[in-house]
């Protein structure tokens, strides 16, 4: 019997399989110093798969706004200790579509007239594992539109002119 154990795991070795990858899922809530907040949810159905981004944040002035993973977890002193985009690469900011861009610029989500942004898309860019996983680190809602990188204003090329910081969570798994 310990000899068949150890044949299967050895040709498991060899054949360099791994695991099979189970889908994984996680959530932010976010909380802004005023009436923002929010819930947002990240699904992945399999390594190297898009990973699904669904969301409903409220309290927001109408219009677009400005939405990034930020590199840390701390949410110590607010959104302010969430550090920069996250950007491993350290390429310059960009729309969700650009290439290069920070992989957490995620572009703008929409508010209503009543406040309030639903929003549903898929990044090839961010991940639940890996190099690019998102886990642990922050969702930011900013005051603004994020101008993509094209704005021309000094901080266009590193936030998107994206504003204030108005909400914000850690990323956890569900």
């Amino acid at each position: 019997m310990l000899l068949i154990t150890l044949s299967v795991a050895s040709a498991v070795l060899v054949s360099g399989a791994s695991p099979a990858f189970q889908e994984r899922k996680a959530i932010v809530v976010l909380k802004g110093s005023g009436q923002v907040n929010g819930n947002v949810t990240f699904i992945q159905a399999n390594r190297g798969c898009p990973v699904t981004v669904t969301g409903v944040v409220s309290g927001l002035t109408e219009g677009p706004h400005g939405f990034h993973v930020h590199e840390k977890g701390d949410v110590s002193n607010g959104c302010l200790s969430t550090g920069s985009h996250f950007n491993p690469q350290g390429n310059k900011h960009g729309g969700q579509n650009d290439e290069p861009r920070h992989v957490g610029d995620l572009g703008n989500i929409q508010a209503d007239n009543t406040g309030v942004a639903k929003f549903s898309f898929s990044d090839p860019l961010i991940s639940l594992i890996g190099a690019h996983n998102i886990l642990g680190r922050a969702v930011v809602v900013h005051a603004e539109t994020d101008d993509m990188g094209r704005g021309g204003f000094t901080d266009s090329l590193i936030t998107g002119h994206a504003g204030s910081r108005v909400a914000c969570g850690v990323i956890g798994i569900l």
